[in-house]
């Protein structure tokens, strides 16, 4: 059997399911969550600016709840009550009190302060509600009268800032100060300008000290040398050589003389230019012998008969 729902019970349950929604909606915007259980505790207050509902409830900075309602006590003027919505595990010792903090922005906060002892508040209870001066309650309370008392100086004080201002001096001051500034200018454009050398003498300066280290450890190798040649020079017999060589020279001299003298053979053969002047002459007649047997061999060789 196929069951029929009229428009009219559709419309109806559509719209109690959308006050439903809208009903827990606006409760889950507001932070409560109506299917979490909790304990609900009330505190008066004399003042609660700034505090609205679903305002934080906090112990020792930890969100314990929210503010559920606020609701003016018309039994008993002047003070208005709060209802205070808290975690269900969390028991208030007697004593405890619920004090409205107010922050630099005037929004208000409820923190609970704990009362020692193991005797707990009931359910459903009032605890001590305490208002706590904010910040600018403190500023208009302590700063104010200051700022009272100072401001007949305030006047005198513009009127001498004035004078100074309008004296001929502060302007030549602010004059050369501006000189100054601009002579620092060209000295600091100068500077740059003479440190952007700086990184080429650095790079020729770390060129030459190689060049210097290249030119120390040549030396110390010539050095190492030397010191190797003078160990040999003291090993060899220089006495000896000396002596040798002496003797070398003396001979030398010796055939120089007799080379240069005319008592000697070979003084004669250099030195005598009739000596030379046969041998040149004996040379001619050779060649002239030589050319007159190359035109007649016969007459120096006789003819030889064969048999």
């Amino acid at each position: 059997m196929k069951v029929k729902f009229s428009k009219e019970l559709i419309i109806g349950v559509s719209a109690l399911l959308s006050l439903l929604i809208l009903f827990f909606g606006i409760d889950y915007l507001k932070g409560i969550n109506v299917f979490k259980s909790a304990n609900y505790y009330y505190a008066s207050y004399t003042n609660v600016a700034g505090l609205a509902q679903s305002a934080p409830v906090t112990l020792n900075g930890y969100k314990i709840g929210l503010v559920r309602e606020i609701n003016y006590e018309y039994d008993n003027p002047g003070h208005v009550l709060v209802e205070l919505s808290l975690d269900k595990k969390l028991r208030l010792p007697v004593g405890t009190k619920a004090v409205i903090v107010t922050d630099m922005l005037g929004t208000s906060s409820v923190e609970l302060h704990m009362a020692p002892g193991n005797d707990y508040c009931e359910v459903g209870s009032k605890i001590e509600g305490v208002v706590n001066a904010g910040l600018m309650s403190q500023v208009s309370s302590e700063l104010m009268p200051t700022i009272v008392s100072i401001a007949p100086h305030i006047d005198s004080l513009v009127v001498a800032l004035t004078k100074i201002a309008a004296d001929p001096a502060l302007l030549n001051s602010v004059k050369r100060l501006d000189a100054i500034m601009a002579n620092l200018e060209v000295s600091t454009n100068h500077l740059n300008r003479a440190m952007a050398g700086v990184p080429t003498l650095v790079n020729t300066a770390n060129g030459t000290m190689a060049n210097v280290k290249e030119i120390s450890s040549n030396l110390t190798q010539i050095s190492s040398a030397l010191a190797a040649l003078s160990d040999d020079l003291k090993d060899m017999p220089l006495d000896s050589t000396m002596r040798n060589i002496n003797n070398i020279t003396a001979n030398l001299d010796r055939a120089t003389e007799q080379l240069n003298s005319t008592n000697s053979s070979l003084g004669l053969l250099l030195n005598d230019p009739a000596l030379y002047n046969n041998i040149n002459n004996s040379a001619a007649h050779i060649d002239s012998i030589l050319i007159d047997l190359k035109k007649q061999p016969k007459r120096y060789i006789p003819s030889i008969k064969i048999f």
